[in-house]
C-alpha cells in the first residue's frame, strides 16, 4: 500500500508539473507580446483547462497530507512562507483570467497579475525543487531552519530553470493549440528556450559538481540513472527536428518527454527518500489503516475521477483554435 501511495503521488505530480506547467509558462510568455489579439488567442488557447489543471495541485497536497503526514509536516514547516506566495500568485494569476475583460483602463494591471502572477507561482516551485536537491536543515524529522532557511542561490537557479522550463512546454502547447502569428512567434521562441533549458542544466550539473552535493554521489552508486538523461537527449532530438519541419504536434510531446527525463531522474536519484536524505518513504507513510482507508476515497473514486475528467476535456477541446477565439 505505501508504495501504491508513493506511485499515485509520482503520477500526480508529474501530471501536474506538465499540465499546469504549460498554462503557466503560456502565462510567462504572455509578458512579452502587447498585441491585444494576440495575448487574447494565447488566453483562448489555455482557457478550457487551466482551472482544472490546477485540480492536480489539489490532489497532490491531499495525498501528501493523508498518505505521508510526516512528511507533510515537515515540508510545511520548512516551506510556509513561500507557499504562501505561491498560493497568493495563483489566486492573483486566476482573478486576472477573468477581470482583464472586464475593463479596459486597468487591463494592463490585471495583465501583469496574469503574468507576474504565473511567474511567481513557477519561481517558487522551482526553487522548493532547488531546496530539497540542496538538502534542508532537518533532524529526526522536524525542520530545524528559520523562515528562509530554504533559501540558497542553488535554489533561485532551480527557479528561474523551472521559469525556462515552463516557458519551453508553454511555447509548445501554443504551436500545437494555435494558427497564424502566435504560431510563427512560438516557433521563434522554442530554440531560444530550449537553448536556455539546456544551459541551465549544464550549469546546474557544474553548481552541484562543485559543492559535492550529496545527491551527485547516488549517480557513482546508480549508473542506470543515465538511462533518463538519454531518453531527455533523444526527445530533444525530436523536438529540434519538430521545430525545423514546422511539425505542429511534435514540440510538445518531446518537451513533455524531456520533463519526464528530468522528473524521473530526481524520482530515482531520492529513492528511497522522500526528503533527501532525512525521511525515508516508510518512515513518512501514514499508518496501515490510514492507507487502507484512504484506498477507497481517494484511491478508488477521486483519482480515477479525476483522470477520466482530464482526459474527456483535453479530447473534447482538442485541435486548434482560430485567431478569432475568445475567452468569453
Amino acid at each position: 500500500m505505501i508504495l501504491m501511495w508513493t506511485g499515485a503521488l509520482a503520477l500526480s505530480i508529474l501530471i501536474y508539473v506538465l499540465l499546469d506547467g504549460f498554462d503557466l509558462g503560456v502565462g510567462i510568455l504572455f509578458a512579452f507580446t502587447r498585441d491585444e489579439p494576440e495575448r487574447r488567442h494565447m488566453l483562448a488557447a489555455i482557457s478550457p483547462v487551466w482551472d482544472g489543471n490546477e485540480t492536480w495541485l489539489v490532489l497532490n497536497a491531499a495525498t501528501l497530507f493523508g498518505a505521508f503526514p510526516r512528511v507533510y509536516a515537515a515540508l510545511l514547516s520548512a516551506f510556509y512562507l513561500p507557499m504562501i506566495f505561491l498560493l497568493g500568485a495563483l489566486i492573483l494569476r486566476g482573478v486576472a483570467f477573468e477581470f482583464r475583460y472586464r475593463t479596459e483602463r486597468m487591463r494592463w494591471l490585471w495583465d501583469l497579475g496574469f503574468s507576474g502572477g504565473s511567474t511567481l507561482a513557477t519561481f517558487i516551485q522551482g526553487m522548493t525543487v532547488g531546496a530539497l536537491v540542496q538538502g534542508l536543515p532537518l533532524s529526526d524529522g522536524q525542520y530545524l531552519g528559520g523562515p528562509f532557511g530554504w533559501f540558497s542561490p542553488f535554489a533561485c537557479l532551480c527557479g528561474l530553470g523551472l521559469c525556462l522550463g515552463y516557458a519551453l512546454l508553454g511555447a509548445a502547447w501554443l504551436v500545437g493549440k494555435t494558427e497564424g502569428d502566435l504560431r510563427d512567434r512560438s516557433y521563434r521562441q522554442l530554440p531560444r528556450l530550449v537553448a536556455g533549458v539546456f544551459v541551465f542544466l549544464a550549469v546546474v550539473f557544474v553548481y552541484a559538481l562543485a559543492e559535492n552535493l550529496p545527491i551527485m554521489h547516488r549517480w557513482l552508486e546508480r549508473p542506470y540513472l543515465v538511462a533518463f538523461p538519454v531518453l531527455g537527449a533523444i526527445a530533444a532530438a525530436g523536438l529540434v527536428v519538430g521545430i525545423r519541419r514546422r511539425i505542429d504536434h511534435l514540440p510538445f510531446p518531446m518537451t513533455a518527454l524531456i520533463f519526464l527525463a528530468a522528473f524521473g531522474t530526481l524520482a530515482a536519484s531520492f529513492w528511497p527518500y522522500m526528503i533527501p536524505f532525512s525521511i525515508t518513504v516508510d518512515q513518512g507513510a501514514a499508518p496501515a489503516s490510514s492507507l487502507n482507508f484512504m484506498f477507497w476515497g481517494l484511491g478508488v473514486v477521486v483519482l480515477p475521477l479525476i483522470l477520466l475528467y482530464t482526459g474527456t476535456v483535453y479530447r473534447v477541446f482538442r485541435g486548434k483554435i482560430s485567431g478569432a477565439a475568445e475567452y468569453h
